[in-house]
């Protein structure tokens, strides 16, 4: 198999002017992470989910005073996205897009012909063999998860993404328990900052009691940042330690999902994520 039999065409194109929120709408409606910016026939640049989450939860001084659904998709797109023949191999596709930290590629021939993705790959992988390949989950997760408090700023949990390249973190209670998941697209997709790159906020009631033992009051309402559990996905779908990885990948592909919590003894211990399956799609 090679990259034109697993890639999708025709892909979604919008022109570079479009905005933002219509990128957006098209990512939910059709469950894609990515979306073609181009003009005519021409393709000028790629708008992902990756994008959408690390630009609309910042400032930027050329959005100032612009409201958000008028940003135009420019503004966001990868220009210049790194492409790949048709008649490539799936190997291939999976080393540009470990090596270059991305998760597209546009399919060239004579003009665009179509996008593979990293869940394009997975999908692959998904429809493997198990007893011919026999790896499993343990095998392959690469990394430790990067967690976060459920109190603490969805600011600290994109900069906890950033810092540490991942596409998710783990939000933890006090007791240091897994209690859910934030990846880009709880961001992406929910998550968007105002002209002056200020993110959404929450109003929560202020009270005390006013003598002890006495009746609570509300005496005011505060507004306070949006923090990780207030946009967290709950723990469902999960993998076990000692699962195949082309269970795992099934469960990727079945969610719609960049990443699946690991659980070992009852505990969520890891995650495997698209690029651990990307990895061994050789």
């Amino acid at each position: 198999m090679n990259v034109s039999d697993i890639m999708s065409s025709p892909v979604f194109i919008m022109g570079p002017d479009e905005p933002v929120s219509r990128a957006r709408n098209l990512m939910l409606k059709h469950k894609i992470s990515t979306v073609v910016v181009g003009d005519g026939e021409k393709m000028m640049g790629i708008i992902s989910q990756a994008d959408l989450s690390k630009k609309l939860a910042q400032a930027e001084p050329v959005w100032k005073r612009r409201p958000i659904d008028k940003i135009p998709v420019s503004m966001v797109m990868t220009e210049d996205p790194i492409t790949i023949y048709p008649e490539a191999s799936i190997s291939q596709a999976g080393n540009l897009m470990l090596e270059n930290n991305i998760n597209y590629l546009a399919v060239m021939k004579k003009g665009l012909v179509g996008i593979v993705t990293g869940t394009d790959i997975v999908r692959y992988v998904s429809k493997l063999d198990e007893q011919r390949f026999d790896k499993k989950v343990h095998e392959i997760i690469s990394d430790e998860p990067v967690r976060v408090h459920r109190h603490h700023t969805i600011n600290h949990a994109i900069e906890e993404m950033e810092k540490n390249n991942v596409d998710e973190v783990l939000v933890v209670d006090d007791a240091e328990k897994v209690v859910g998941l934030i990846s880009v697209n709880n961001v992406a997709l929910n998550i968007v900052a105002d002209a002056d790159g200020k993110l959404p906020t929450k109003n929560i009631k202020m009270n005390r009691r006013s003598t002890s033992g006495g009746q609570r009051a509300y005496r005011y309402i505060k507004e306070v940042p949006l923090v990780a559990e207030d946009i967290m996905s709950d723990i469902g779908t999960i993998v076990k330690w000692d699962d195949s990885a082309v269970e795992a990948a099934k469960l990727i592909v079945e969610e719609n999902s960049k990443v699946l919590p690991v659980e070992k003894d009852n505990l969520i211990v890891g995650v495997v994520r698209r690029k651990d399956l990307i990895r061994i799609a050789q």
